[in-house]
């Protein structure tokens, strides 16, 4: 598993690529996963749009975003366990942000639990912490845990 990284816009045919993805990404403890259904939806809006991470025919990771006005919000990210730590999840979120962009979007938001290692990737990507909700997620280890929202400005985007 060292072959280039391609990304391209997921389709509906690519969904069973993305559930796999999703599957092996997400621990159930914490109940985060989307299901099929719920993805649909997704494939459905023009403001939306899934993006695949392949290696070869290996769907390695994908994100999930949408547009409001000027603000996008990415609702997932996830980077299968066997291709972590190769700079997949950046990719992802240079990516999104680019897409946004091109859409108009002057804000890049994300909301997540707050004790996701996740952090430190949208950190690394120029993310601050803007908000928090206590006690927002129970998971379905029965564990209650705050949401952190993040944001970056496109202004932000254009100094790097």
């Amino acid at each position: 598993m060292s072959g280039a990284i391609r990304l391209a816009t997921a389709r509906v045919g690519d969904l069973a690529a993305v559930m796999r993805v999703m599957d092996a990404a997400f621990e159930p403890a914490y109940g985060e996963a989307w299901s099929g259904a719920q993805l649909l939806t997704l494939f459905a809006l023009p403001s939306a749009r899934v993006c695949l991470a392949w290696e070869g025919d290996n769907a390695c990771g994908f994100s999930a975003a949408r547009i409001a006005g000027p603000e996008s919000e990415l609702l997932l990210l996830a980077v299968d366990p066997l291709f972590r730590s190769r700079g997949i999840g950046a990719l992802l979120i240079d990516d999104w942000r680019a897409w946004a962009a091109g859409q108009g979007a002057e804000d890049y938001f994300l909301e997540m639990r707050a004790d996701n290692d996740a952090v430190h990737l949208y950190e690394s990507a120029g993310f601050a912490e803007c908000g928090r909700r206590p006690a927002y997620y129970r998971g379905n280890d029965g564990v209650v845990r705050d949401a952190i929202t993040m944001r970056r400005s496109a202004r932000e985007q254009k100094a790097d």
